[in-house]
């Protein structure tokens, strides 16, 4: 009771000293001389620490005359109002000022129960209308181009000096973020561009600007603003509405010329969705397939080679999380689903420093977040698929969630093919799940995952399966408005099982996985105008299993074979700056350390130095326990690219990149098929190196409404696998022993001319690129080609494709799409001989001999319903046809002895055009 009573008499102390300290007003001096009510506030708040709030259009005809010597606030505020019709209220170290009636700091009498006798006394405090945005206050949501809003802490002046603007662009309907929506302010020549969440920050002079704000399928806009301080906005865009006259764009539209990235594309579902591919479904990757420097090795493959490269060098991320096949239904169709998808972005050079470990490209897709304002949905059924899209809020404005899934119904095609496929059998399905949540201005959460399903039988007793498993979750903080993070964790995992069960004796089953747990955080700081600063860490671990051979069944006489895991740490360290030097010359450099440790327990194998690692050369073997550092490789990885304003609409770029990769395709196949192998770099097999140097020409004609570009690079690999002749991939415990290290050279030139506006609009591509590869070294066997250099299994030196829509009306369109490739190098028998009593073939040179050439053009009718808003459905057909010429192109090559002769077939997949109907409901 004791220590109660003494804690409740310090507290009265405490609490008389706080009014004591109340009480004592401070006294100043002043001498106005028809001081304005700006000269009159500012000496005020200087002197006094008193804080005013007032409309300063009222005060415009006062002039203060008033000479006191010693006074508390109160008294010079009456004198200096005195018989002018001006008034003032004093609150808490607050003024305010008003004209005409007086302004009540206290609640009414009555009111919460105050009494006339307590009212003056009630410690309520009043806070001005603009108050720190970032403290109590929710971000100002800008929906209209007509209002003028104020940014930051009012004062009476604009203050000399700059204040750092930052918020998100959203679309109205749905209230999800825009990526890569462009902020321009005509006043400096300055832009910024939002991130994946539509964050962006800028740092712009105080005083009145104009935000002139563009995303891709996104209807222009601009606001105008008064920025005072640091402040934050919330910028909403309206969606594109097509119109069938020709758009005039501003001259502000220039972020292809005046981005310092080069070797960039950018496309959003929109532009995807009007390109004509197989079975009539919107594909990802088909369309990624048609720009500049992307390559196919041939019809109905998934995978994809950038600039020379083959088609593990490709990091392919959806929403951060790594996916290894990117395929379903024997390549036909892409993982991703289109009605999930928002935008997508491909480096081919000029690769931000965050992202690491590929060689080639990066393919980083964005999917929707979710309309955080209502419920609403699509779905679509074609000849072999179905989908559907659900997305909502789950709390208004907070949270949102985004579901969509995919199937296939294919078997009763695969039943009208000839009878060497009538038993054979394909499905696959893919779910995707997404949530946003907003815990508040400063911070956010995003969780997505990802399942997928393949599995097929062509006419045999052997079933194929592979499937993806993706789950990440990622954090996003402000710390104010120059520096913000984020921080993901997530894990990866690809498998692919292969199994035959008719034979029960024979019955076996052979799976492969990758799994992969991943943590990043990537940080932002914009250091001031001209500089914006980008640094973070990553950490991958991996965990392979190679390839595990059991028996299926109790009958099954089969051998088990495992080939022991594979276990490995790739870290990385990066920091970048953007450093605008002018206003016409830019400059983005940066640095990435990457280290990678290949791990135990594991058995690693010995071979004689400076002999071919083959099977006689084995000396011994090292067994390392869990968690030893067996092999360690690390080096710096550079960014560094430039660009230079020539004009308005034309610029010069330059970069170069320096990448490496610990992970390895092993395949004797030139496209990702489920049955391929994947290694670690370890003592025995070296890490793969790459560098690129590319020059690039951007100009923008006719107003902006056209895009033209033509870049040129030269590419040098090193280290990349290849295989030897006759090489066994499947179930090796010495894969070393039939794969080589080879040194290669890539170069080319790039041309695309782009119009994504008006009735008629689309892109043309062409890309002239060479690939060669050359094994010389001698330590490490039969030299391929005698050491020369050989065309790359996906060397195709020209590619041409042509994208063009035309819309008729709001509710009717077409669009053609043409394709046209050389076809790829091919090793062939050229002749037969006896050696040893046996007849044996001979080849030519690795890859001297080609495909033909491919050639492909696809027509499709886009038909919408009415665009009446007050409806239930809004529905579309898209109808159409595949490979309209019908031309028999080779999917693959073969060889077989018939007479004593041997004689070469090719495998056509699509020999004739095939006719596609989609119908999709939006609701």
């Amino acid at each position: 009771m004791k220590k109660i009573y003494l804690l409740s008499f310090c507290f009265l102390i405490l609490i008389k000293l706080s009014y004591a300290q109340q009480g004592q007003v401070k006294s100043i001096s002043v001498n106005f001389q028809q001081a304005t009510i700006e000269q009159f506030v500012t000496e005020l708040e200087a002197k006094s620490g008193y804080h005013f709030f007032y409309d300063a259009t009222q005060f415009d005809s006062l002039k203060v005359t008033l000479q006191v010597t010693d006074k508390p606030i109160e008294t010079i505020l009456n004198q200096a109002f005195k018989n002018t019709g001006f008034s003032f209220a004093i609150k808490q170290q607050q003024v305010f000022l008003t004209k005409g009636r007086e302004i009540q700091t206290g609640l009414a009498v009555g009111y919460f129960g105050i009494t006339a006798a307590n009212a003056t006394a009630a410690n309520i405090s009043v806070s001005p209308a603009n108050a720190d945005i970032d403290k109590d206050k929710k971000i100002p949501e800008a929906t209209t181009e007509n209002k003028l809003y104020e940014i930051g802490i009012k004062t009476n002046t604009i203050e000399p000096g700059t204040a750092t603007l930052s918020g998100y662009i959203k679309e109205a309907k749905s209230g999800e973020s825009v990526t890569g929506a462009s902020i321009y302010v005509t006043n400096t020549k300055t832009g910024v561009a939002t991130d994946q969440f539509g964050y962006f920050t800028i740092k712009l002079p105080k005083g009145r600007q104009v935000l002139s704000v563009r995303g891709i399928g996104m209807r222009d806009t601009r606001r105008q603003i008064i920025l005072y301080s640091d402040g934050k906005i919330v910028i909403e865009m309206q969606e594109q509405v097509t119109s069938l006259k020709e758009v005039k764009i501003s001259a502000e539209k220039v972020a292809n010329v005046r981005n310092v990235q080069l070797g960039v594309n950018r496309l959003d579902i929109k532009s995807i969705k009007q390109v004509p591919t197989v079975f009539g479904e919107a594909d990802i990757l088909r369309v990624v397939l048609t720009l500049p420097g992307v390559q196919s090795v041939g019809e109905a493959t998934t995978g994809f080679n950038v600039r020379g490269g083959s088609a593990d060098q490709n990091l392919i991320l959806m929403n951060d999380a790594t996916i290894y096949n990117p395929s379903h239904f024997f390549g036909f169709f892409s993982s991703f689903n289109p009605d999930i998808v928002k935008d997508i972005e491909l480096y081919k050079s000029s690769i931000p420093e965050r992202f690491g470990g590929r060689l080639s490209s990066v393919l980083d897709v964005t999917n929707r977040e979710g309309n955080k304002k209502k419920f609403t949905g699509s779905a679509g059924i074609g000849l072999i698929t179905s989908r559907l899209n659900v997305e909502g809020p789950i709390i208004k404005d907070k949270t949102s969630f985004s579901f969509g899934g995919r199937t296939t119904y294919s078997d009763w095609l695969l039943k009208l093919l000839p009878d060497a496929y009538k038993h054979s059998s394909a499905s696959f399905y893919d779910l995707n799940l997404d949530i946003s949540h907003q815990i508040d201005d400063k911070n956010n959460l995003y969780l997505t995952s990802y399942l997928s399903k393949d599995k097929f039988k062509l006419n045999s007793d052997t079933a194929y399966s592979y499937s993806n498993r993706n789950i990440n979750l990622k954090w996003k903080h402000n710390f104010n408005n120059k520096l913000f993070s984020v921080i993901m964790a997530g894990l990866d995992r690809y498998q692919y099982d292969i199994s035959s069960a008719d034979n029960p004796v024979n019955a076996y089953k052979l799976n492969f996985d990758i799994n992969q747990t991943n943590f990043k955080t990537d940080f932002t700081y914009y250091l001031n105008r001209k500089n914006t600063v980008d640094f973070g860490l990553s950490s991958i671990y991996y965990k392979l299993h190679p390839g595990n051979f059991q028996p299926l069944g109790a009958q099954s006489l089969v051998a088990p074979d495992v080939v022991a895991a594979q276990q490995a740490l790739e870290s990385a360290l990066y920091l970048g700056d953007k450093f605008d030097v002018t206003e016409d010359l830019s400059i983005s450099g940066g640095i990435r350390y990457s280290i990678y440790n290949y791990l135990g327990p594991q058995t690693v194998y010995n071979y004689a130095p400076n002999l071919p690692k083959t099977s006689t050369n084995l000396l011994d073997s090292t067994n390392y326990s869990s968690g030893k550092f067996i092999k360690t490789y690390s080096g710096p990885e550079i960014r560094l690219s430039a660009r230079y304003q020539l004009g308005d609409n034309l610029s010069i770029k330059g970069g170069y990149n320096t990448l490496r990769q610990y992970i390895h395709l092993l395949s004797n196949t030139t496209a990702i098929s489920p049955t391929d192998v994947w290694q670690l770099s370890d003592p025995n097999i070296k890490p793969q190196y790459g560098d690129q140097v590319s020059l690039g020409l951007y100009r923008n004609l006719k107003s902006n409404t056209i895009e033209t570009s033509v870049e040129v690079y030269y590419k040098r690999l090193r280290d990349y696998l290849d295989y030897k002749s006759g090489a066994n991939l499947v179930l090796n415990h010495h894969i070393e022993t039939d794969v080589i290290g080879t040194q290669g050279k890539a170069y080319g030139i790039e041309f695309l001319i782009k119009k994504a506006t008006g009735k008629a609009n689309g892109w043309i591509s062409y890309t002239y690129s060479r690939t060669f590869l050359r094994q010389n070294d001698p330590n490490a066997g039969d030299l391929i080609n005698g050491g020369a250099y050989y065309p790359a299994n996906f060397d195709k030196p020209h590619d041409f494709n042509f994208i063009g829509n035309y819309r008729f009306s709001h509710r009717f369109s077409v669009s053609l799409n043409v394709t046209y490739s050389t076809g790829r190098p091919i090793t062939l028998p050229i002749a037969k001989y006896e050696y040893g009593g046996s007849e044996r073939v001979f080849y030519s040179d690795r890859n001297q001999y080609r495909i033909p050439d491919y050639f492909r053009s696809d027509f499709s009718m886009n038909i919408e319903g009415n665009h009446k808003v007050h409806q239930l459905t809004h529905n579309s057909f898209t109808i159409g046809v595949y490979n309209l010429t019908g031309r028999q192109n080779a999917y693959s090559t073969f060889f077989t002895e018939q007479g004593g002769a041997i004689n070469g077939y090719k495998l056509s997949i699509f020999a004739k055009p095939i006719p596609f109907i989609n119908y999709n409901i939006r609701f």
